[in-house]
């Protein structure tokens, strides 16, 4: 039973397979019936670089990385000085004994040399078996069950030579009896697979968003690949076929958001996405989608800015940008994920939104929750049901595009409908005409940004509050910064958290109701300049004055907030 969540960290250069052995490690460990949190570091270079991915493992659901190791496998030198400092007396390295000289580390840490070339070499005459025989050691060190690994292997390697599929099972035995026999003593009961297991997925929030995509009736996407959103077109491509859509591979970001708007207008439920640098050329297009009032869903990915910034790296600096993209006004319609299984609805909730306000619909996410890998249940859709808004193929007589309407929405067609359809950039009247008479103007204008008004209204449900009704401290945030908070929130029992998906329309008296009678408020974000406390502040008023910010690329940790707790109360 674990008392405490446990840290696995596998680390070594790109092409030792560093990321699918982490993957494979947390299947190892939902499919023994725990749940895991999975977190990968790369650099943004071609080929080389370090590589880690680390695993958090634990009894009850866990959502955040921890800044401690438990047990570190180092696959190159590196490696190990990298994250020597990270394991403590009691945790544990797995190293090369004929290749790494260790640095120094703290008193009490175990070291589990093994012979990695040579067993990988006298088995299957190859080093490149090194991360199979990591995990073979590993699941041996923690008690876990080597034909769970075995069967995860067989899953892998489907559609590979039986004899390789054979070459690593012998691998990954090899480095489980190493373990057993040469370390016996200090094998932990952290993995053995439970009475009852429960049936997991382990999914990124990019496959999240891909499947939430498909799932809410997907017809059409087009992404150019930009890190971090870069798989969900990988995740988009190769089930086009099987769940009857198309995905188109565009030059750049402007194509490819003027073909999921060419798609959309023609009738079709659309899709595309981008890292911030991306959605900078798309920003054109999606002022075109605004005032043609074509339904249109569109992902966009936070790293590290300006410029390239950080490639690789998470961080949300791009609030403030994404609500106000695209010259002059209309209704911009912003949510925010916090989390895999979030991305996964609100996508689906996005597809209806866009169809029901027949205007562009952003997801931000940061790299945190694109690329870090989450265990869930399987997602329940059962109360989903597709909408496609005020829509119709067939012709209706004296037909207006755009005839005004108290809820800023008119009637939807498509050509080919025998419905007269003219849509350009300028300014139009109800029948789509351009048209610059001031009244027409005003009535247009006003039509467009009732949509706001009637989306909060209609759809915008209230942010959810964690923890306690009363609190000494409330803490507020938003996009993946969710989850370290919720890990901080298991060691105090007088602090809250009011977490915030919607963010245009706004909910500010909802914000506004729980702010007003906190003793206390702590905003919490992972940019320089506290984006969301300025938005708070714009829309209700509360100035919050104390701010944990973090903008170096990585994500915050479950111990940085808790310090920061202690320090105010």
């Amino acid at each position: 039973m674990l008392k405490k969540p446990f840290t696995f960290k596998i680390g070594g250069e790109a092409g030792y397979g560093i990321m699918s052995s982490g993957l494979s490690f947390s299947k190892l460990a939902t499919r023994s019936g725990y749940h895991i949190f999975n977190y990968s570091e790369y650099p943004s270079i071609i080929r080389g670089g370090h590589n880690m991915v680390q695993v958090t493992v634990s009894d009850k659901p866990v959502a955040a990385s921890y800044q401690t190791t438990d047990l570190l496998v180092a696959l190159n030198q590196e490696t190990a000085h990298l994250h020597a400092a990270e394991l403590l007396p009691g945790s544990g390295i797995v190293y090369d004994s004929d290749k790494c000289v260790l640095p120094k580390l703290a008193r009490g840490v175990n070291k589990f040399g093994v012979p990695m070339d040579q067993i990988c070499k006298e088995i299957a005459n190859s080093y490149l078996f090194r991360n199979t025989l990591a995990l073979g050691i590993t699941t041996g060190l923690l008690g876990g069950d080597i034909k769970v690994l075995k069967n995860i292997i067989s899953q892998d390697f489907a559609g590979k030579s039986p004899e390789l599929v054979e070459k690593n099972h012998k691998v990954a035995q090899a480095g489980y009896d190493y373990a057993l026999e040469n370390y016996l003593e200090k094998v932990q009961d952290i993995l053995p697979v439970k009475n009852k297991v429960n049936k997991q997925i382990v999914i990124s929030g990019n496959e999240a968003i891909a499947l939430g995509a498909i799932s809410a009736g997907l017809q059409f996407a087009s992404i150019y690949p930009m890190t971090p959103i870069s798989n969900i077109l990988h995740v988009l491509a190769p089930l086009q076929e099987k769940y009857n859509f198309i995905y188109k591979q565009p030059e750049d970001e402007i194509s490819a958001i003027t073909m999921a708007i060419g798609a959309s207008f023609a009738g079709a439920r659309a899709m595309t996405a981008s890292a911030g640098g991306g959605f900078c050329l798309m920003t054109e297009g999606y002022g075109l989608a605004a005032i043609t009032e074509t339904p249109l869903v569109i992902i966009e990915g936070m790293r590290g800015g300006p410029a390239t910034g950080l490639p690789t790296w998470t961080e949300q600096g791009d609030l403030r940008f994404v609500l106000h993209a695209h010259q002059g006004e209309f209704p911009r319609i912003v949510l925010a994920a916090g989390d895999a299984e979030e991305a996964y609805h609100l996508t689906m909730q996005a597809f209806n939104l866009a169809d029901k306000y027949q205007t562009p619909i952003i997801i931000v996410v940061d790299k945190q929750i694109c690329e870090s890998g989450f265990s869930n249940a399987p997602f329940n859709i059962e109360n989903y049901k597709l909408s496609r808004g005020k829509f119709t193929t067939k012709k209706q007589s004296n037909y207006k595009r755009y005839e005004l309407s108290k809820d800023g929405i008119s009637l939807r067609s498509v050509p080919g409908s025998g419905n007269q359809i003219v849509a350009n950039s300028d300014e139009h009247n109800e029948l789509g005409y351009s048209n610059d008479e001031a009244k027409n103007r005003i009535d247009q204008m006003n039509k467009r940004m009732q949509k706001l008004a009637t989306c909060a209204k209609e759809d915008m449900p209230a942010p959810k509050l964690f923890g306690p009704k009363n609190a000494d401290l409330t803490i507020v945030s938003w996009g993946s910064n969710k989850g370290a908070i919720l890990e901080a929130l298991n060691n105090f029992n007088n602090v809250n958290f009011l977490h915030l998906a919607w963010i245009s329309p706004f909910p500010t008296e909802a914000v506004k109701k729980v702010l007003s009678k906190a003793k206390r408020v702590l905003n919490i974000e992972c940019n320089s300049t506290a984006q969301m406390a300025g938005l708070i502040k714009e829309k209700t008023g509360i100035e919050i004055k104390n701010n944990l910010l973090k903008y170096n690329g990585r994500p915050f940790f479950p111990e940085e907030i808790i310090a920061k707790i202690k320090k105010i109360l």
